[in-house]
């Protein structure tokens, strides 16, 4: 309404009252009367409660009320026209448009030589407009067209999670047979369109799955991070498409693109009325991997068959180019399709990969699963008994199969060496090769008694085990070094008894071994023998090469190596351990190293086999570097449930570490040749 006309109004109200309040009070001479005979006058019904004194006092509390009314609406109509007016004239034009969002494709995900491991494909999307709910016949023919129950097209028609005035999503990656339907019979769906959309494609299938993610409809957790997110991050809408875990997680801001806008005028109901600007969506940028898709197919393939013929739980393995960091490949088994994700997942899909007896396919086991290090961890505890004088280089022990803490078998404590018929006459580099527990158990007795009982944990540690290494992936596992404050905190927790939760010099020989309450994880072990390979320093693993550039072939922004370990060993402590780790390939059985001498060049590496007391069932391990004389490759390989680490993790890491040289493993014959 006018302002003028509003005042006039008001003007008009006010002057009725005022009229009011005249007649009121120029009627006055109505409380006196005038004596016949002309005397003076004089008051009649001198009492307050005569009835025109009543009738007067009413309508003059009226005429207050009216004016302090119509004041009151004065004031507001005052604030509103002159105070506020810019601020209702935004609201009215915000209430006037509204925005329609467009996602934008995501960029593409390229392994070290650009092939594509995750890309986009087009997708005819049927779309429909929100009124379309109201008419119950076209639901119905539209549910029976698609193949869809008419109560999930009428929940979708009510869905405004993309914006009220866009259309709502019925259905992606219909035939082509109900687009020309729809298309040639438009009378019958009104309202409703196809439209061609983007969505996710990987050409090699599940390759790399841990390692690139998957995507799927923004949570909202996501949504309510977003929110407070700080400047320059992604800001989410419901019904965003999103990464969820992997590289499509870790790099989602560049992935992501922005969002296109188109900003419409609309009635009181909310129906379109007109067009005004329009955003174009902006694609994300493409992201290239260090990964190659040559050797990781290698490796997968590898580890699914080993896994499958030995009926094993699962298991991962982890090739690193030990001078970057980069991860040349990272397979984890058993694995699952991304593109079961693409358009929603269903919920029977979802139960199959979150079942327990699927063995947690969803799990990148190389960096998440935590395991007993087994004897792979024995370079470490070398390195530690060296430093610490627990042992030299011309310490020697006799295995006999079996030890005690006295020595003796009547100790009550016997524990055996994996070995029983035992090894003999042993030094520190024939425990290395031949993996002779005895020899570590007398490591582990040392440093119970030595002036720094912690020395194996702190060495352990130095390697970077019990904590992340920080690669650019979600779900990595720190994996666990006890120590005696560990021990009494956790035992105490669970109820157990001071003696019980006190530590012991059997936990020494435990974790010397890799045994006991120890847990790691295959990169970390991988990160490890990095260190030991590059006498030194290594370098934080990582799957991004660099982001790529939009105009050209270059990279907008490349990753930089980061140190996260870097140790210091006297090059004759380096030595004895590196020459253990040789003969391991070399030395430990024939059958062993057979797999390895059609290699053209050397290789160092270690076995292990743990056992887990949860599931009654053995970590099998294998870990190794090469060429051994100048180390540029770390392989490291995990099988849960194997029987050996000799006849399961290494034929992987073989395999692996094969595809990278272009030398594949010839041998077939598996012979366990120890731990």
């Amino acid at each position: 309404m006018d302002l003028s006309l509003i005042l006039i109004i008001v003007c008009v109200v006010l002057a009725a009252a005022l009229v009011v309040v005249f007649v009121v009070f120029g009627r006055a001479e109505a409380n006196f009367t005038f004596d016949i005979g002309g005397a003076a006058p004089r008051a009649s019904g001198g009492s307050d409660s005569s009835a025109e004194k009543k009738s007067s006092s009413r309508l003059i509390g009226l005429a207050v009320a009216v004016g302090g009314v119509f004041s009151v609406l004065l004031a507001r109509l005052w604030s509103m026209q002159l105070v506020s007016s810019e601020d209702y004239a935004k609201q009215a034009e915000s209430n006037r448009r509204s925005v329609i969002y467009t996602q934008a494709p995501r960029g593409r995900i390229l392994d070290r030589k650009g092939r594509e491991i995750v890309g986009n494909r087009a997708s005819l999307t049927v779309v429909a407009e929100g009124d379309v709910v109201d008419d119950a016949v076209e639901v119905q023919l539209l549910a029976n067209l698609i193949g869809m129950p008419a109560q999930a097209v009428r929940r979708k028609l009510q869905d405004t999670t993309e914006g009220f005035q866009s259309p709502r999503t019925i259905s992606v990656d219909v035939s082509r047979r109900v687009v020309a339907f729809i298309g040639e019979h438009p009378e019958a769906f009104p309202g409703v369109t196809v439209q061609q959309r983007t969505q996710r494609s990987y050409p090699y299938g599940s390759l790399a799955a841990h390692v690139v993610g998957y995507v799927s409809t923004v949570t909202e957790e996501q949504l309510e991070a977003s929110k407070e997110a700080k400047d320059g991050s992604v800001s989410y809408r419901s019904g965003d498409v999103v990464g969820q875990s992997g590289v499509e997680l870790s790099y989602e801001s560049v992935l992501a693109g922005t969002r296109g806008e188109q900003t419409v005028f609309v009635d009181a109901g909310g129906n379109v009325l007109d067009y005004s600007t329009t955003i174009e969506p902006e694609s994300g940028s493409d992201v290239e991997l260090t990964i190659d898709v040559d050797v990781q197919r290698v490796a997968e393939e590898s580890l699914e068959r080993v896994v499958s013929s030995q009926s094993c739980v699962g298991g991962s393995v982890v090739a690193l180019d030990c001078t970057s960091g980069e991860v040349l490949a990272m397979a984890s088994y058993p694995t699952f399709s991304p593109n079961v994700f693409t358009g929603g997942i269903s919920q029977a899909d979802w139960d199959a990969l979150s079942a327990e007896d699927a063995h947690y396919p969803l799990m990148n086991r190389a960096i998440g699963g935590q395991y007993p290090a087994g004897s792979v961890i024995k370079p470490l505890t070398s390195f530690a008994a060296l430093e610490h004088g627990i042992a030299t280089g011309d310490s020697s022990w006799y295995c006999s199969g079996w030890w005690s803490w006295s020595g003796s078998r009547d100790d009550g404590t016997i524990m055996k060496c994996w070995e029983e018929s035992g090894h003999g006459g042993v030094n520190l580099i024939g425990g290395i090769t031949y993996s002779c527990d005895v020899v570590f158990y007398e490591i582990g007795k040392g440093f119970y008694y030595s002036d720094d009982p912690e020395g194996m944990q702190e060495t352990f540690r130095a390697y970077g085990l019990g904590s992340v290494s920080g690669i650019d992936l979600s779900g990595e596992a720190a994996g666990r070094v006890p120590d005696p404050e560990w021990k009494r905190e956790y035992f105490k927790s669970l109820g157990y008894s001071d003696e019980d939760s006190s530590w012991k010099g059997g936990d020494n020989c435990n974790i010397a071994i890799g045994q006991g309450d120890i847990l790691v994880t295959c990169l970390q072990m991988a990160d490890a023998y990095c260190s030991i390979a590059n006498r030194g320093p290594a370098w934080k693993p990582h799957v991004l090469r660099g982001v790529r550039s939009k105009v050209g072939d270059g990279f907008v922004s490349e990753y930089r190596p980061e140190k996260i370990v870097d140790v210091e060993e006297s090059q004759q402590d380096r030595e004895i351990v590196e020459r253990g780790m040789w003969g391991v390939i070399y030395e430990e059985a024939p059958t062993q190293t057979e797999h390895w001498t059609n290699m053209s060049v050397s290789v160092a590496g270690k076995t292990g086999t743990a056992e887990q007391t949860a599931s009654h069932s053995n970590a099998c391990w294998f870990g190794c570097y090469a060429p051994s004389d100048d180390p540029k490759y770390v392989v490291f390989a995990n099988v849960d449930g194997g029987d050996w680490g000799s006849t399961t993790a290494m034929l992987v890491a073989r395999d692996t570490l094969g595809a990278i040289y272009g030398e594949p493993d010839t041998v077939t014959s598996v012979v366990a040749t120890g731990d």
